[in-house]
Protein backbone atom coordinates (compact mmCIF):
# COMPACT_ATOMS: atom_id res chain seq x y z
CA UNK A 1 0.00 0.00 0.00
CA UNK A 2 2.57 2.61 1.10
CA UNK A 3 6.32 2.66 1.13
CA UNK A 4 8.64 5.11 2.82
CA UNK A 5 11.90 6.47 1.51
CA UNK A 6 14.23 7.35 4.37
CA UNK A 7 16.56 9.18 1.97
CA UNK A 8 13.74 11.55 0.97
CA UNK A 9 14.16 15.05 2.42
CA UNK A 10 10.44 15.26 3.22
CA UNK A 11 9.27 14.33 6.72
CA UNK A 12 7.75 10.87 7.11
CA UNK A 13 4.24 12.23 7.80
CA UNK A 14 4.35 14.11 4.46
CA UNK A 15 5.35 10.93 2.65
CA UNK A 16 2.45 9.08 4.29
CA UNK A 17 0.04 11.97 3.54
CA UNK A 18 1.14 12.21 -0.10
CA UNK A 19 1.01 8.43 -0.56
CA UNK A 20 -2.50 8.15 0.86
CA UNK A 21 -3.66 11.19 -1.13
CA UNK A 22 -2.35 9.53 -4.29
CA UNK A 23 -4.22 6.32 -3.47
CA UNK A 24 -7.47 8.23 -2.93
CA UNK A 25 -7.14 10.37 -6.06
CA UNK A 26 -6.27 7.43 -8.30
CA UNK A 27 -9.17 5.37 -6.96
CA UNK A 28 -7.05 2.71 -5.26
CA UNK A 29 -8.94 3.69 -2.11
CA UNK A 30 -12.57 4.25 -3.06
CA UNK A 31 -14.96 6.73 -1.46
CA UNK A 32 -16.32 5.47 1.84
CA UNK A 33 -13.68 2.77 2.20
CA UNK A 34 -12.23 2.62 5.72
CA UNK A 35 -8.52 3.21 6.10
CA UNK A 36 -6.45 1.29 8.64
CA UNK A 37 -6.31 2.77 12.11
CA UNK A 38 -3.22 4.81 12.95
CA UNK A 39 -1.92 1.99 15.14
CA UNK A 40 -2.31 -0.68 12.45
CA UNK A 41 -0.75 1.42 9.68
CA UNK A 42 2.07 2.53 11.98
CA UNK A 43 2.81 -1.09 12.89
CA UNK A 44 2.88 -2.06 9.18
CA UNK A 45 5.28 0.80 8.37
CA UNK A 46 7.28 0.42 11.61
CA UNK A 47 6.79 4.08 12.59
CA UNK A 48 5.16 5.99 15.43
CA UNK A 49 1.30 6.10 15.39
CA UNK A 50 1.45 9.87 16.03
CA UNK A 51 3.09 10.25 12.61
CA UNK A 52 0.09 8.52 11.02
CA UNK A 53 -2.34 10.63 13.06
CA UNK A 54 -0.61 13.78 11.83
CA UNK A 55 -0.88 12.60 8.20
CA UNK A 56 -4.55 11.66 8.72
CA UNK A 57 -5.20 15.10 10.23
CA UNK A 58 -3.68 16.84 7.21
CA UNK A 59 -5.74 14.67 4.83
CA UNK A 60 -8.90 15.45 6.78
CA UNK A 61 -8.19 19.19 6.51
CA UNK A 62 -7.71 18.79 2.75
CA UNK A 63 -11.00 16.91 2.43
CA UNK A 64 -9.59 13.55 1.37
CA UNK A 65 -10.70 11.60 4.44
CA UNK A 66 -13.26 11.92 7.19
CA UNK A 67 -12.42 11.10 10.78
CA UNK A 68 -15.02 10.06 13.31
CA UNK A 69 -13.83 10.04 16.93
CA UNK A 70 -13.35 6.45 18.03
CA UNK A 71 -13.70 5.07 14.49
CA UNK A 72 -11.41 4.32 11.60
CA UNK A 73 -10.94 7.14 9.09
CA UNK A 74 -12.65 6.68 5.73
CA UNK A 75 -12.07 8.11 2.27
CA UNK A 76 -14.30 11.18 2.03
CA UNK A 77 -17.50 11.12 0.00
CA UNK A 78 -19.82 13.59 -1.64
CA UNK A 79 -19.64 16.99 -3.33
CA UNK A 80 -17.70 18.67 -0.50
CA UNK A 81 -14.97 16.03 -0.72
CA UNK A 82 -14.86 16.36 -4.51
CA UNK A 83 -14.56 20.15 -4.23
CA UNK A 84 -11.72 19.83 -1.71
CA UNK A 85 -9.89 17.33 -3.92
CA UNK A 86 -10.36 19.54 -6.97
CA UNK A 87 -8.96 22.54 -5.09
CA UNK A 88 -5.84 20.63 -4.03
CA UNK A 89 -5.29 19.26 -7.54
CA UNK A 90 -5.68 22.73 -9.07
CA UNK A 91 -3.19 24.12 -6.55
CA UNK A 92 -0.73 21.36 -7.48
CA UNK A 93 -1.36 22.06 -11.18
CA UNK A 94 -0.65 25.76 -10.61
CA UNK A 95 2.60 24.91 -8.81
CA UNK A 96 3.67 22.59 -11.62
CA UNK A 97 2.75 25.15 -14.26
CA UNK A 98 4.77 27.80 -12.43
CA UNK A 99 7.80 25.49 -12.31
CA UNK A 100 7.54 24.63 -16.00
CA UNK A 101 7.23 28.30 -16.94
CA UNK A 102 10.32 29.00 -14.83
CA UNK A 103 12.11 26.35 -16.89
CA UNK A 104 11.04 28.11 -20.09
CA UNK A 105 7.96 26.16 -21.19
CA UNK A 106 5.16 28.32 -22.59
CA UNK A 107 1.49 27.88 -21.67
CA UNK A 108 0.73 26.83 -25.23
CA UNK A 109 3.45 24.16 -25.16
CA UNK A 110 2.17 22.90 -21.81
CA UNK A 111 -1.37 22.63 -23.19
CA UNK A 112 -0.13 20.87 -26.31
CA UNK A 113 1.73 18.31 -24.18
CA UNK A 114 -1.42 17.78 -22.10
CA UNK A 115 -3.45 17.32 -25.29
CA UNK A 116 -5.65 20.38 -24.88
CA UNK A 117 -6.19 23.99 -25.89
CA UNK A 118 -5.30 27.10 -23.92
CA UNK A 119 -6.56 30.60 -23.46
CA UNK A 120 -4.12 32.95 -21.78
CA UNK A 121 -4.55 36.41 -20.38
CA UNK A 122 -2.43 38.70 -18.28
CA UNK A 123 -3.83 39.74 -14.93
CA UNK A 124 -2.57 42.05 -12.27
CA UNK A 125 -2.37 40.72 -8.74
CA UNK A 126 -2.78 42.85 -5.59
CA UNK A 127 0.30 44.97 -5.11
CA UNK A 128 0.74 45.47 -8.86
CA UNK A 129 2.44 42.12 -9.49
CA UNK A 130 1.71 40.71 -12.97
CA UNK A 131 0.37 37.18 -13.27
CA UNK A 132 -0.34 35.12 -16.35
CA UNK A 133 -3.60 33.21 -16.09
CA UNK A 134 -3.83 30.03 -18.12
CA UNK A 135 -7.02 28.15 -18.87
CA UNK A 136 -6.45 24.63 -20.20
CA UNK A 137 -9.26 22.59 -21.71
CA UNK A 138 -8.34 18.93 -21.62
CA UNK A 139 -9.97 16.51 -24.02
CA UNK A 140 -10.74 13.11 -22.52
CA UNK A 141 -12.86 10.41 -24.11
CA UNK A 142 -14.69 12.85 -26.36
CA UNK A 143 -15.48 15.28 -23.52
CA UNK A 144 -13.81 18.53 -22.64
CA UNK A 145 -12.90 19.27 -19.06
CA UNK A 146 -11.94 22.77 -17.99
CA UNK A 147 -8.95 22.99 -15.65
Amino acid sequence: MLSLNYRDARPIYEQVRDGLRHLVVTGAIIEGEPLPTAEVLAANLAINPNTIRRAYGALAEEGYITQIPGGAPTAAQGPAADAARREVLLRQFDDTTRELRFLGMTAEELARRLGGDTKTQDREMPGGKPRLSVTVKLRTKGKEEKQ
